[in-house]
């Protein structure tokens, strides 16, 4: 089951490898922030997509555009890039649940 759930986060990330265990992180913060809707927006629109980006922290790995209107591949991507280098601080509640 887990080689299973390892092969469909690399198929599902076709923009870059993402791993087991980011992806398992991720899916957490994602369910916190979004309910994991890749298309969520805040109410009053600073955060969008899945896991809440503000478009200069989405900049901020290379995303172009509305993070909101980016595939669930690519949100969970650039996710992975600032996990990688902030840690889970950019999701200051979620990212610690």
């Amino acid at each position: 089951m887990r080689l299973l759930a390892t092969i469909a986060v690399i198929a599902a990330t076709a923009v870059g490898y993402v791993t087991a265990a980011e992806h398992r992180v991720l899916e957490r913060i994602a369910r916190c922030e979004s309910h994991g809707d890749p298309r969520a927006i805040s109410p009053h629109g600073t955060y969008r997509g899945k896991y809440q980006f503000a478009f200069s922290t989405w900049r901020s790995v290379g995303g172009r555009g509305d993070p909101a209107r980016a595939s669930a591949a690519e949100q969970e991507w650039r996710a992975a890039l600032l996990l990688r280098r902030d840690g889970r601080h950019p999701w200051p509640v979620c990212g610690y649940r």
